[in-house]
């Protein structure tokens, strides 16, 4: 039988718990999108923190010798340069 819509005839009950089912199964697939997501945000982060420190050690390592070359520099440079400053 149809309802006055030309719909089949269905309880008002079963309509709104097929409603509640569908709209829970999309809260899940949503959860698990999310928690997806969440991980591949955490990986991002890790790889930046790990990246982060790499280019500080080199930062330092770059200082410490710039600081050895002025160093050699200084050493070898003739000292007529260094009197008539």
């Amino acid at each position: 039988m149809s309802g006055p819509n030309g719909e089949p005839s269905v309880p008002v009950g079963q309509e709104e718990e097929e409603a509640e089912e569908a709209s829970d199964e999309e809260y899940v697939a949503l959860n698990l999108m999310l928690d997806q997501i969440n991980s591949c945000l955490d990986n991002l982060e890790e790889k930046n923190d790990v990246l982060n420190a790499k280019l500080r050690e080199l930062l330092e390592s770059n200082r410490q010798v710039r600081m050895e070359f002025r160093q050699q520099v200084e050493a070898t440079a003739p000292k007529d340069s260094q009197d008539n400053s």
